[in-house]
């Protein structure tokens, strides 16, 4: 039998389940949340708000990965490097579109 995630609290015998785990991500909601709270970028910040973010961000993390895992494939490369990723984002619109006034450092032109 496998393990599940989690641990045993030590008052009532229930298995705490992280909040990314609730919401079926794999990007950190609590740390986002503490973030936006120490951010001092709204003076309430809710619970909602912070797995939205998380939700965004693993999105857009798992989209451009995905791009340059296909420009290392394109090159023949079994590593992702700064320049995939610059190609990826450049070679998509709305990345592109995103990533406007970004420099990839070592990504090249």
């Amino acid at each position: 039998m496998a393990k599940s995630k989690g641990t045993l609290s030590k008052t009532d015998g229930k298995k705490r389940i992280s909040r990314s785990a609730r919401a079926g991500l794999q990007f950190p909601v609590s740390r986002i949340h503490r973030h936006l709270r120490k951010g001092r970028y709204a003076e309430r910040v809710g619970n909602h708000g912070s797995i939205y973010l998380a939700a965004i961000l693993e999105y857009l993390t798992a989209e451009i990965l995905e791009l340059a895992g296909y420009a290392a494939h394109d090159n023949k490369k079994a590593r992702i490097t700064p320049r995939h990723i610059q190609l990826a984002v450049r070679n998509d619109e709305e990345l592109n579109n995103l990533f406007h006034g970004v420099t990839i450092p070592e990504g090249g032109v």
